[in-house]
């Protein structure tokens, strides 16, 4: 499917190797915004969704995202293009360590879908796996970028395996990014814990609770908690 229509704007895909999936979209629509952003980066943006879902929630007046992949950021520019959001959105084809060796800008909220197959192997689709592997953006370098480019009181929000989760939270917390909201994300209510979206600041909440979404009750049969969190999205919610 080369075109992914939402409710109020459309995914063209067919030239990016990472396709809309449940990761962006629950990344989006989770993404904490009561700071009110009004300058947002979008690391690693693949078609833009992420940028485009954020454009849609809030009243954020700078939208950046940055692509490596020149068709996928082609692609990027061309979705911001047809949104109705395009005068707050731009995209910048450069790698992430291009982009903060002269940062211009702090950022109210820093948002990846980083790049997580830590495995060995690799398939014979370069950019699929430039888009898939860890080696194409290290959370090191992730968790040093957002610590440079978020603004004092910004939101620093990924998703992430949730066996990478505790790995993640001590990187950030060695350079004071601590999380403020967790939630362990889980297929069905009899599957194991999947995903982990993380929301950091740079102050210590005293007691964080965690908890924990279930997308699926079956097969298409949709848990109210999901269907809260993505019905301004899918058209079908």
């Amino acid at each position: 499917m080369s075109i992914f229509k939402f409710k109020m704007f459309a995914i063209q895909q067919d030239r990016c190797a990472m396709k809309v999936g449940t990761d962006s979209v629950l990344l989006g629509a989770w993404c904490p915004i009561d700071n009110h952003p009004f300058s947002v980066l979008d690391i690693g943006a693949g078609t833009g969704i992420l940028s485009l879902m954020i454009a849609q929630r809030s009243h954020a007046e700078q939208i950046d995202a940055l692509e490596i992949d020149e068709d996928a950021h082609e692609q990027c520019v061309e979705n911001f293009e047809n949104s109705p959001w395009g005068d707050r959105l731009f995209c910048f084809h450069a790698g992430l360590d291009e982009f903060v060796e002269e940062p211009e800008d702090e950022y109210d909220l820093i948002i990846s879908n980083p790049p997580f197959y830590s495995e060995d192997y690799k398939t014979e689709n370069s950019s699929r796996d430039l888009a898939r592997f860890q080696d194409a953006m290290p959370f090191e370098e992730l968790v040093e970028a957002a610590d440079l480019l978020l603004s004092e009181n910004g939101i620093f929000a990924v998703i992430i395996p949730y066996k990478e989760e505790e790995k993640f939270i001590g990187l950030c917390a060695e350079v004071e990014l601590f999380p403020v909201k967790v939630t362990r994300v889980k297929g069905t209510p009899n599957t194991e814990i999947k995903r982990s979206l993380l929301a950091f600041k740079r102050y210590e909440l005293p007691v964080l609770e965690a908890d924990e979404l279930v997308i699926e009750i079956n097969r298409h049969d949709y848990t109210d908690a999901y269907i809260e969190l993505t019905k301004d999205f899918y058209l079908k919610m």
